[in-house]
């Protein structure tokens, strides 16, 4: 996809050259006044005239008209150079990206050199521009029928150079690779409930382990039977199709130990249950996966990278549907940790399905757990829908997972978690737990709840309810599901073996 090159950019024979621009003085420097010189200073006129502007995300495409070999010239503003940090970059780059994609072509390129500045290294605009070209190239197809006129894809990138190529190429690497797991998480949670079942999420995570060399294993339901998996079997009863309990292992060390458990909630279509939802309040439910498409995204992302980090990753699935024998408010269940729950709403039906998954993954040694999951619209009330909510029981671990949140460019707001909050969650007259105390804090109820199968292991809950899709188009893609944590999980994963 991306071939560096350590030669200028103009006297290439390119299709579209990319080219950052900061606000500075008027006056080309670099590679930048070879350029204007071989255009006989027409560059120059055409930032006088406003042509070409480096205010934050315009663009524009200049032809050269066979004044130099590159066909054309796609500049990007990149603002004030003190205010362009690496985020700023990756946002103008994605802008950029979409501009490239409507032009049609099967290759393009990028004055990388453009992009770098005090605070933005060679290696960091390599990994912005990867990051974000693939990010912002994520097209769900859909299912319309074809139309005639042929489909064009940018197949290769040329990346001009002065730096070391064999360090661009490797952090390339790695920004494509966050790109390429949010984008199969995308698909995941974009795919229709009747396509993507929790058996078709057990064979995604088959196909993860053969390219990868994951350990899989996929729990069926009388698996989970002899494990006492009530929980997650309650929500399922309603339900003609089979649960799974998928689990995931990579394992890069000797030793089984210093386990990071992911935990992904997989509730492949949510009705509500008996606690039925409205006829709006239904559409859009495919996307209750959002949490296993996350974690599975993650590990695609951790299967390129390599981390030197033992990792987990658990995912329990179904749907939650109503039938004659389906989970009704009142009903008492036993998780598999012998905990037992009065289920008040079968609409909190994720928390009951990550229960019996949070005591699996300590099953398999997880020494941290993180869950992630579209757990409620609680979190949307007090949040938006531009962050996700998190609660823990260990700050030094959510430290970790919020600086993760920050290199991804991903934003975590921590909710808290006190001893009323446990007490309400605790206040069952019929069983050890309730699974809704009610709608005030619903959030942190719901994150609560998760809390007490984590019984002393360091854990931080992720409530993306808010931020799993997106009806606004933006310079990383289009509406739809974000794949939002994938890149998060996978980088605290790298992180924590660099550390």
């Amino acid at each position: 996809m991306f071939k560096v090159k350590n030669s200028l950019f103009f006297n290439q024979k390119e299709e579209v050259v990319l080219i950052g621009l900061y606000d500075r003085p008027l006056k080309f420097e670099g590679e930048l006044a070879k350029l204007d010189e071989a255009m006989a200073g027409q560059l120059t006129e055409l930032v006088k005239e406003g042509d070409i502007s480096a205010k934050l995300h315009a663009t524009a495409v200049i032809p050269t008209l066979g004044q130099v070999p590159a066909k054309r010239l796609l500049f990007i503003g990149l603002g004030k150079e003190k205010q362009a940090d690496f985020h700023a970059i990756k946002e103008a780059i994605g802008m950029a990206a979409k501009q490239i994609n409507k032009l049609k072509l099967s290759s393009a390129a990028v004055a990388l050199d453009s992009f770098v500045s005090e605070s933005v290294e060679a290696n960091d605009a390599a990994h912005a521009f990867s990051e974000a070209f693939g990010l912002a190239s994520y097209v769900f197809k859909g299912y319309k029928q074809l139309s005639n006129e042929p489909e064009r894809l940018v197949e290769q990138v040329s990346i001009y150079t002065e730096a070391e190529a064999e360090e661009v190429q490797a952090a390339l690497h790695v920004g494509y690779a966050l790109s390429q797991g949010t984008n199969a998480a995308r698909t995941l949670v974009n795919t229709p409930a009747n396509m993507m079942t929790a058996a078709d999420l057990a064979e995604h995570a088959k196909r993860l382990a053969d390219k990868y060399g994951f350990e899989v294993e996929i729990l069926e339901k009388e698996d989970m039977e002899k494990l006492g998996m009530g929980a997650l079997l309650a929500v399922n009863k309603g339900s003609v199709e089979p649960p799974k309990m998928i689990t995931l292992k990579y394992q890069p060390l000797e030793e089984w130990k210093d386990v990071l458990g992911l935990v992904g909630k997989g509730i492949t279509f949510d009705t509500g249950g008996y606690s039925l939802k409205t006829k709006d309040g239904l559409v859009g439910m495919k996307m209750d996966m959002g949490g296993a498409a996350a974690v599975l995204g993650a590990m695609e992302i951790i299967g390129e990278l390599k981390p030197d980090q033992n990792v987990v990753a658990v995912i329990p699935s179904t749907d939650n549907m109503i039938s004659g024998e389906a989970l009704k408010p009142d009903d008492v269940i036993t998780s598999m940790s012998g905990k037992t729950i009065e289920v008040l709403n079968t609409d909190a039906e994720g928390r009951l399905a990550l229960a019996d998954a949070m005591t699996y993954a300590k099953h398999h040694k997880a020494d941290y757990l993180v869950d992630v999951a579209t757990l409620t619209g609680g979190v949307i009330v007090a949040l938006g829908t531009d962050k996700t909510g998190a609660i823990t029981n260990d700050e030094a671990f959510l430290e970790e997972v919020m600086a993760a949140s920050e290199e991804a460019g991903e934003f975590i707001w921590q909710l808290p978690l006190t001893e009323k909050d446990k007490e309400r969650i605790r206040s069952s007259k019929m069983a050890d737990l309730n699974n809704s105390p009610g709608r005030e804090g619903h959030a942190i109820m719901g994150g609560g709840f998760i809390g007490e199968f984590a019984e002393g292991t360091p854990w931080v809950h992720l409530d993306i309810a808010g931020t799993a899709d997106t009806n606004k188009v933006g310079a990383f893609g289009p509406a739809g599901a974000t794949g939002v944590m994938a890149r998060t999980l996978a980088l605290l994963a790298v992180r924590k073996a660099e550390k």
